[in-house]
């Protein structure tokens, strides 16, 4: 049986729904249902709003039913199938199937399978070497049992959380089919703030596949959309490095089929006694553990050989799993030092320094770096600076000035003295305390201006990496000015479109954090260089927040070049109150961003705003008034000399033209803009131009003309990887295509848009399915 069952069939048929074996072909029968009832009451198909109200569910998970991402409960799919009108006989046949899926994907546990929900499986790998912690582990092990959900790891830093988190979550993961998530909540980054409790939300929401698009505004309704996702799943969560209770509450799924693991350096007693989380402190290790340790890690004939030195060194790390695992690390790479002469030099090490974190961990820090060479002591040094969460090479080698293979080289030998970590291939990380050692280092040993031109550079690398990949996406993008490139910066090649949206996709958290803790207009600059890429994404809510601190650093900023920032922090500002639905606020941001382009001269920032303007309108169906800010957008281009400009205000001005009945005046505008798009290359430009030209085409009748325009479009768009504009225009063709009389490649066409839709779990789904109903 295929996805898409006849739906032309009065009654499902029992033995096509005796054949369903997967979710998605269950899903594909709820549809049915669904067009079916629709039919019969002379009606567009229930919409998820609607079919909410009707049951008080989750919007989001009933969309998760229909696409086949989430299998319903059983009184939940029986209500459902009801709502839609199944009769008594299929709703029996149909109960049958739902069991049949079910038992199919018990048994395929979590090697996935024909009917594995998502893919999700975030944990990072274990730490080498784990040993004993057998205690809580058994106590972890409790959360297995029927009403246990939550644990809340804690211990002072160091004490090996996140290794005991993440050895048991793998010993267990075949438990949770249905996706294993790993969030590290920075709550204790030395370099940064705590994740955002509405930040980390978005980021699990994206984790289970929802677009951003779909994410609603508010907190809480992004909350209510995570938990109502994993109701039903078998998931489990892992939230590292929790600052406290609050921050980790809003991210507790809720669903009985799911476990959590929170670890903390506090106890974290709200979420022990108002969520009934079970509290799993950890000590420092006993002598026995420690001393397995190290066996897993320098092999157990090396510690039997010298039991006095291993005594020596346990009592020196203090029993605490990061300083062992620091002395081990340096123990590996001199197999051939006696361990006696290692411990003698640990010892010497802690001549004068004090306790730190309750330990004499900075005496093991001290003691692995001055074994370091200077290159990689100084790098280690200069880490302190980075904001992000993790960094490539490009970002080590700007902060110390570095040609990138010297910086590889550097990198390795500070991963091989467990002094920093890569989580993955190329990137770099190291614990907070590592982290604020390197800080204490620095401070030092290091001059201000020198730390300060470290910092400088990094910045300079992310902001100049940043503007290529926007110039990728999008080549006839206004210029941003951009501060001189500081020596020993290394910008990364950005070989092409796709290579752009993957180092964004890679770099977001940290130029996130980066633009956060830039100066004034450093940040200002780095926000423009990352809004092209947080609208095509769809996040919506990150470039809010983005722009609203970046608004107030532009205010704050003096010098040539504020009023042009504020009036670009403005224009964001408008753009994505747009997306999210707030057109009074936006028009209000727009307002300020015209008089600030005006103000600072700039024609291009000034024509762009008409274009935000005109979109407005559109939206609003005010074609008369759309037609009016195109056109002035034209004059401000073409008194500026601005070529792309030109074209694509000439686009507008063709797409209003359509909307107010002027086809042929609107053909002529389109074809002069693809005159000036293809000329100077605007392949943006041009696929909006194609789609403006076949539109006016097919309203005047000219159909075979109106698809050829279409299908330009439509290979532009494919070519530039906007899966949505190429849903967009499959639709249009299709209708096109129908019009032609033509149903079969209508059909085909439009069909092509639904599974797009359906990827991207867009609205626009429901109006495609509709067009396929009423084709018949």
């Amino acid at each position: 049986m295929g996805d898409r069952p006849d739906d032309g069939a009065a009654e499902l048929s029992h033995r096509d729904v005796s054949t369903v074996e997967t979710l998605p072909q269950l899903a594909a029968l709820l549809r049915q249902l669904r067009r079916r009832a629709a039919r019969q009451e002379g009606a567009t198909p229930l919409t998820y709003r609607e079919l909410a109200l009707k049951t008080g569910w989750s919007r989001g998970v009933i969309g998760e039913y229909f696409v086949g991402r989430v299998l319903a409960a059983t009184d939940r799919f029986d209500a459902l199938i009801r709502l839609l009108g199944a009769t008594p006989a299929e709703q029996g046949w149909l109960a049958t199937a739902r069991d049949r899926v079910e038992e199919r994907r018990r048994t395929a546990g979590a090697g996935g399978g024909a009917d594995a929900f998502f893919s999700v499986r975030q944990l990072p790998p274990t730490a080498p070497g784990f040993a004993g912690r057998a205690a809580s582990l058994a106590e972890l092990d409790r959360l297995l049992a029927p009403g246990a959900l939550i644990a809340a790891i804690s211990g002072t830093a160091g004490i090996g959380k996140t290794a005991v988190a993440l050895h048991w979550a793998h010993r267990v993961a075949k438990r949770f089919p249905d996706g294993q998530f790993y969030l590290n909540l920075r709550g204790f980054d030395p370099a940064g703030s705590p994740i955002a409790p509405a930040e980390a939300v978005r980021t699990l929401l994206e984790a289970l596949g929802v677009p951003p698009l779909r994410i609603p505004a508010a907190a809480d309704a992004q909350a209510a959309l995570y938990r109502g996702l994993l109701a039903e799943r078998r998931a489990l969560v892992v939230l590292d490095n929790a600052r406290d209770a609050e921050q980790a509450r809003p991210l507790l799924p809720g669903g009985r089929g799911c476990r959590v693991l929170v670890t903390s350096r506090n106890q974290l007693a709200g979420l022990v006694t108002a969520e009934g989380a079970r509290p799993v402190p950890l000590d420092l290790l006993t002598t026995a553990e420690a001393r397995d340790l190290l066996a897993a890690r320098m092999g157990a004939a090396r510690l039997a050989a010298e039991p006095a030195a291993v005594d020596a060194i346990i009592g020196y790390c203090s029993r605490l799993p990061l300083a062992l695992a620091v002395v081990a690390a340096r123990a590996a790479l001199y197999p051939a030092f006696p361990l006696a002469a290692l411990a003698d030099e640990l010892g010497a090490a802690h001549g004068g320094l004090a306790a730190f974190a309750g330990s004499d961990i900075r005496a093991v820090f001290s003691w692995s770096y001055r074994s370091l060479s200077p290159g990689a002591a100084r790098l280690f040094r200069l880490l302190a600076p980075h904001p992000g969460p993790t960094a490539g090479i490009a970002a080590l080698a700007s902060l110390a000035a570095l040609p990138p293979d010297q910086a590889r080289a550097l990198a390795a030998e500070l991963t091989q003295a467990n002094l920093l970590a890569e989580p993955a291939p190329g990137r770099y990380t190291c614990h907070d305390l590592l982290r604020a050692y390197s800080a204490e280092q620095a401070r030092a040993l290091d001059a201000e201006p020198e730390r300060r031109a470290a910092a400088g550079r990094l910045l300079d690398h992310y902001l100049h990496t940043a503007h290529a990949a926007d110039l990728r996406l999008d080549p006839h993008r206004d210029p941003i000015p951009l501060p001189p490139l500081a020596p020993g910066v290394s910008v990364e090649p950005i070989a092409d479109h796709g290579a752009a949206l993957a180092w964004f996709d890679t770099e977001l958290p940290g130029l996130l954090a980066a633009a956060g803790s830039a100066g004034d207009l450093h940040a200002c600059r780095l926000a423009r260089t990352m809004a092209h890429y947080l609208e095509r994404r769809g996040h919506w809510h990150r470039w809010a927040a983005l722009q609203r601190r970046t608004l107030a650093a532009a205010e704050r900023a003096s010098g040539e070049g504020r009023t042009g920032e504020v009036a670009h922090a403005h224009r964001s500002l408008g753009r994505v109150a747009v997306h999210l639905g707030r057109a009074a606020e936006a028009l209000t941001h727009l307002a300020q961003a015209l008089d600030g382009y005006r103000a600072a001269g700039d024609k291009a920032g000034e024509g762009r705003v008409r274009f935000d303007l005109s979109w407005i309108a559109i939206r609003q169906e005010r074609p008369g008034d759309a037609l009016a800010h195109s056109r002035a957008a034209y004059d401000v281009f073409t008194a500026a000399g601005h070529r792309s400009g030109q074209g694509r205000a000439l686009n507008n001005i063709g797409w209003c033209l359509t909307w107010l009945g002027r086809h042929e005046e609107a053909v002529d505008d389109c074809r002069r803009a693809l005159d000036v798009l293809e000329e100077i290359g605007d392949r943006f430009g041009a696929a909006d131009a194609w789609d403006s030209l076949g539109h006016a085409q097919h309203e005047l009748g000219r159909y075979r003309e109106a698809a050829e325009s279409y299908a330009r479009s439509h290979a532009l768009w494919r070519e530039l990887g906007h899966r949505y504009q190429e849903a967009d225009l499959l639709t249009r063709l299709g209708e096109t295509q129908a019009a032609a009389g033509d149903p079969g490649a209508a059909a085909a066409s439009w069909h092509r848009a639904l599974d797009m839709l359906d990827q991207l779990d867009h609205p626009d789904a429901e109006q495609v399915k509709a067009r396929i109903d009423r084709l018949g």
